[in-house]
Parts: structure tokens; C-alpha cells; sequence
């Protein structure tokens, strides 16, 4: 707290000299700051009464928004009660949205129109929390008299940029805010990480889309004999061999434009359009929307064999057919195989000697080979669609698979079910993922590929996914149990002793393949200490982060996440995992020193070493 207030005395020290000697008057401030004040001041603001800057048009359901709108309300969850305010902006420093876990402080800001609609960058309001963040390019702390002008210096205000992890692109602004006495610098570590879940987000929304786009394209130039069928989003572009044997790259770019049009309409579902040659173009098309938005679109486009020059106006029906995407959650490594796991290569994970796997892979070995529809359960990341990948794919080398995510089954999704059995010649594997999160329309989908299997003769191989804690649950998947006549469980990452070190150089293959790399015996002793709630999926983010830290060479403890650290088995808020990760960089910055790690973090001894207990470290 001392501390605290002799750098707000010097700080608000510097900015006099500042405003008074110009440049040389900021000697001794943090760079960030010294240019900020510069430019705020070469940009005219006024240091006691800065314009208001309002905006009617800000966009509240962007994409940015969708994606930010789950992180934001965990973000409230865990800090009710708190005095503070979380805050979005777009790429102009516009706020977009605002969630008060404070109201006193809540009130507070509105007197300074910290409020949705109103421009926060650097030359209208001076350096803060927002543009600031958005000049700098990275996560800044404006507290107090730090502020350029006089009305804001009440606060203390933490912003982070969201990044595009595609483009690089700052998309947005993280900013927490509240008042100077509150302030903690934990609430520095708390807001980057929350505007990386949202960037994370960013990145699984857009190839959730272009995921559905691509698998819809297929579908339906499959069905479409002889027709030209397009895919077309923000930057993709897709035409299959009809299409450009049809069209020349001038229609097909009119095609495409007239398509990129009707993505803004969502009353029409049949399109005739004219080319430049004279020819009418029937359009139909798929809408992929992910939110509020338009993700992609899928097209199929015919020449009328014949159209008499007294042709009346076609007839537009309603109601676009559309393939709704889920809504973005918070990303995990989960998450994101959902999409991707079908296109990555795996590196074999069914070898292994601990008793309880061996028998769980012969168990499922002999289930797949028997034809016996088979539930696989298991808590999650342990590994249960690639074990029942692998296994199949290693008895029939030339079989095919067809995974479907029970999640996104329903009403407006087209299964396709019937067709993938008919054209099956080849034995193929039906696995049906996440079984326990089918609404009651999913399981009656999945009711109707049962039955289908009961029609056909196709080589048809059938196998389910489930968490085992969802058993106990009254979820709608109860109902299609009866269907299984065989049940696997597949053991956690934590019953595997036996295996760690197996898997460990299974997953670095993997993600480092023709790496030098390897855990040192610290670093295995401290991944074996761990509990991995999330198994292997877990494992695997962890060493992708020990990989960044360290690419080449041994891993040392050092290199593995700050969880890795600690052995409680309590689930910790967001403010709870920054506090917990400080107090770790602490010790590991003064090599264990719990009295001088106490110092550095300005808390006490007693203190210092019941938050040790409470989070496990293990440092």
C-alpha cells in the first residue's frame, strides 16, 4: 500500500512537470506512458473537460461481441461483488458493451461516459485503459495520476488488445476498470488472459464456419450430378468442376457477387439473375449463420433447359435453408479437436501397460471386431474417439469413418444418414460423439440411424461417446442406451502411471514431430505429480505451452503451465488462478524464497504461505 501511493505522488509528480516542461518534464515514467501523454498532447485533449465523442452506430452484434459474450459473462460470475466494471470496445476504441459487477463504481464511470457508444481512443479522451491499449498494442495499466486528463485520474484502469489470431488484427479492447484504492496489479494477469480466451474464440468461430462451409459444399456437390454448386464466404471461394465448365471467370465472379448479395437477405430462398451474355442463372442456395451473421454460403446454379422470352417473374419463396452453427463458448483444446480431429494425423495412442488400459483396449478391440454397437465411456480428453478410430482403422486399413457431434444435431441439420449407408461398400465406423449432449431432436435423429442400420446390409460399424458422470444425470440420451450392446470405459490420464512417460513422447511426436525434444526426470516428476482433470487433451496443451518456452532441448518444470505447479483439486475463479500464477512466478523469480517472494508480492509471510496450501503449489 505504500508502495502503492509513493508511485501515485511521483506519478502525479511527473505528469505536472509534464504539462508544464513538456517532454523532459516526464523523465523516469515508463516509455508506454511518456509517449502516451505526448501524443495525447499533440492531439489536443483537454486535460480538465475532453469532448464527448458519441456513436449511434456501434455494431452490438459483431462477431467480436458473439465470440466475446461467454468470456464476458464468466468474467461477471467470477467477479461479483467486486468494485469493479469489465468493458468491451471495438478496433476504434468504441465501447460496445459494459457489465458493472460494482454499481457505486458503475455510476461513478457514467459521469465520465465510460459507457457503449462512446469513443474512448487516446486523441479524444487521453491516455487510459482503451486507447491507450489500442496505440501501444498491448496490455497497458493506466492508475490514478497516471491519466492524462483530470476526470479520469479517480480510476484505475487495465486493458488488454483482442487479437485475431488469424490476422493479427486487434479486434477489440478488454478493459476492467475501477477505482485507484481497489486496484490490484493481479487484475493485469486476469484481463490478457480473458482477451486471449476471447481471440480464442475468434479463432474457433471461424473455423467452426468455414469447417461447416467446406462440409456442406461436399454434401451438396455430391447430390448435385452434372450442377454447378459454388461455396462463398469473406475468403473463400469454392466452384466445382460443373461450375467452371458452365461458367467463365467472368460469370462465375458475377455469380459470386450476386451470392455475396443475397448472404444480406434472409427472405429468399430462389434467385433468377441474368448474366452479362444474355443467359438466366437459377440460384439456390444453403445459408451457414453462426449468431446474428452470415457465415458462408453454399450454391447451386442452373440454366434453365429452356426459358420462353415471356417467362413471368419467377416465384421467391421465404426463409432461407439454413445450417445454424453453434454459438462460440469459451475455447479449450477440446473444443477445437471438435472440429479438427477428423483431418489431423494422430500419432497411436493405444499402446500401453497399465492394467486398466490393456483391458479397456482389448475390451473395445474385441467389440469393434464383433460389429457390436458399442458405447465408449469416459471423462473428457482421455482419448475415446481416437482409441476407437485407431483400433478400427488398424482391423480395416482401407475402411472409412463418419463422425457425427451429437452437440449439433437437430431440426434445421440435415443427417444425412440414409445416404451414408447406402453408398457404404467399404465396412465403416458410425461414431456418434458426445451422445450425452443430443437434445431430445438429436436423440431422435440418432433413433432414426438405428433404425436405418436395422434396414441396411452395409458393412456398418457403430460406436458412441459419452462422459461417465452424465450416467447419473436424467439428459434426453437415456432413452438410445438400449440400442449399445456393449459398454468400454476407457481409464483417466491419472490411472496410467504406468503409461506416462509413453504418452508424454506420444503427444511431443505429435506436436513437435522430428523435434529434439524430451522432458527432464524434474519435469516428468512434476507432469506425474498432477492430476489432469482433463487428461490427455490436457497434457496436450500443456506441453504445446512448454514447446513455446522452450521448442528444442529438455523441458523443465519451469517450462510447463503454472497449474502443473500445484495439486489442488479445487476449481479456481479467474482472479483465483492470476493470484495463484503471481505467487508462482514469485517464487520461481526468487528461487523458492518463500520471505522474499512475500516482499515481492507486498503480502505477508502468513499469508503468503496459506494461499500456498490452499493452491497446492508445489515450488
Amino acid at each position: 500500500m505504500q508502495y502503492r501511493d509513493s508511485r501515485q505522488l511521483r506519478m502525479a509528480a511527473a505528469r505536472a512537470d509534464f504539462l508544464e516542461f513538456g517532454q523532459r518534464g516526464a523523465a523516469g515514467v515508463p516509455d508506454v506512458l511518456a509517449a502516451s501523454w505526448l501524443r495525447s498532447q499533440r492531439a489536443g485533449v483537454d486535460i480538465t473537460h475532453p469532448p464527448t465523442d458519441f456513436s449511434d452506430d456501434i455494431d452490438t452484434r459483431s462477431r467480436l461481441v458473439r465470440c466475446a459474450e461467454p468470456v464476458l459473462e464468466q468474467l461477471g460470475n467470477d467477479t461479483v461483488d467486486l468494485p469493479l466494471v469489465i468493458a468491451l470496445t471495438d478496433s476504434q476504441a468504441r465501447l460496445v458493451q459494459r457489465q458493472d459487477a460494482s454499481s457505486a463504481v458503475g455510476r461513478l464511470l457514467d459521469r465520465v461516459d465510460f459507457a457503449p457508444g462512446y469513443n474512448y481512443a487516446e486523441g479524444k479522451k487521453g491516455t487510459n485503459g482503451v486507447g491507450t491499449v489500442l496505440e501501444a498494442g498491448r496490455a497497458v495499466s493506466v492508475v490514478g495520476p497516471e491519466h492524462f486528463t483530470e476526470e479520469l485520474q479517480a480510476f484505475a484502469c487495465t486493458g488488454a488488445p483482442v487479437i485475431d489470431p488469424l490476422t493479427g488484427r486487434i479486434e477489440g479492447i478488454l478493459d476492467i476498470s475501477t477505482l485507484v484504492d481497489a486496484w490490484n496489479p493481479l487484475v493485469n494477469t486476469l484481463v490478457k488472459s480473458a482477451a486471449k480466451d476471447i481471440g480464442r474464440n475468434l479463432l474457433l468461430d471461424r473455423n467452426q464456419a468455414q469447417q461447416a462451409l467446406f462440409d456442406t459444399y461436399m454434401r451438396t456437390d455430391a447430390r448435385s450430378a452434372r450442377r454447378a454448386v459454388f461455396a462463398i464466404a469473406e475468403t473463400v471461394f469454392m466452384a466445382n468442376a460443373a461450375a467452371q465448365a458452365m461458367f467463365d471467370p467472368i460469370e462465375q465472379l458475377a455469380v459470386r457477387e450476386h451470392a455475396v448479395f443475397l448472404m444480406t437477405r434472409r427472405d429468399r430462398v430462389d434467385e433468377i439473375m441474368t448474366l452479362q451474355s444474355g443467359r438466366s442463372v437459377r440460384i439456390r442456395g444453403t445459408r451457414i449463420v453462426s449468431g446474428p451473421g452470415t457465415a458462408g454460403l453454399v450454391v447451386i446454379a442452373e440454366v434453365p433447359a429452356e426459358q420462353a422470352s415471356n417467362d413471368p417473374a419467377p416465384v421467391r419463396t421465404t426463409g432461407f435453408d439454413e445450417r445454424l452453427l453453434p454459438p462460440a463458448g469459451t475455447v479449450s483444446a477440446a473444443s477445437e479437436r471438435l472440429i479438427s480431429d477428423l483431418c489431423r494425423p494422430h500419432v497411436p495412442l493405444s499402446s500401453g501397460a497399465s492394467p486398466a488400459w490393456v483391458r479397456a483396449v482389448g475390451e473395445l478391440r474385441e467389440a469393434l471386431a464383433a460389429h457390436a454397437p458399442t458405447i465408449v465411456l469416459g471423462e473428457t480428453g482421455v482419448g475415446k474417439f481416437t482409441l476407437v478410430a485407431e483400433l478400427f482403422h488398424a482391423d480395416h486399413p482401407g475402411g472409412r469413418d463418419v463422425s457425427v457431434d451429437a452437440a449439433q444435431l437437430h431440426a434445421s441439420v440435415e443427417g444425412d444418414f440414409d445416404v451414408l449407408l447406402s453408398r457404404a461398400r467399404e465396412r465403416t465406423l458410425c461414431i456418434v460423439r458426445n451422445i450425452d449432449q443430443a437434445s431430445t431432436e438429436g436423440v431422435e435423429r440418432i433413433d432414426a440411424l438405428f433404425a436405418s442400420l436395422g434396414d441396411t446390409t452395409a458393412p456398418v460399424t457403430f460406436a458412441a461417446t459419452v462422459s461417465d458422470s452424465s450416467l447419473d444425470s436424467d439428459l434426453p440420451f437415456h432413452s438410445l442406451l438400449g440400442h449399445f450392446e456393449v459398454a468400454v470405459t476407457v481409464p483417466p490420464l491419472r490411472c496410467r502411471t504406468e503409461d506416462l512417460s509413453f504418452v508424454v513422447s506420444r503427444v511431443l511426436e505429435e506436436i513437435a514431430p522430428g523435434r529434439r525434444v524430451r522432458l527432464s526426470p524434474g519435469a516428468l516428476r512434476t507432469v506425474a505429480q498432477y492430476t489432469w482433470p482433463r487428461n490427455i487433451s490436457q497434457l496436450r496443451e500443456a506441453l504445446a505451452h512448454a514447446l513455446r518456452a522452450r521448442p528444442v532441448g529438455e523441458i523443465q518444470s519451469q517450462d510447463l503451465p503454472n497449474y502443473c505447479l500445484t495439486r489442488s483439486r479445487k476449481s479456481l475463479t479467474r482472479i483465483e488462478v492470476a493470484e495463484r500464477d503471481a505467487i508462482i512466478a514469485a517464487l520461481q523469480d526468487k528461487d523458492g524464497n518463500r520471505v522474499a517472494a512475500a516482499a515481492h508480492l507486498g503480502m505477508s509471510r502468513s499469508s503468503l504461505y496459506r494461499k500456498i496450501r490452499t493452491y497446492g503449489i508445489t515450488v
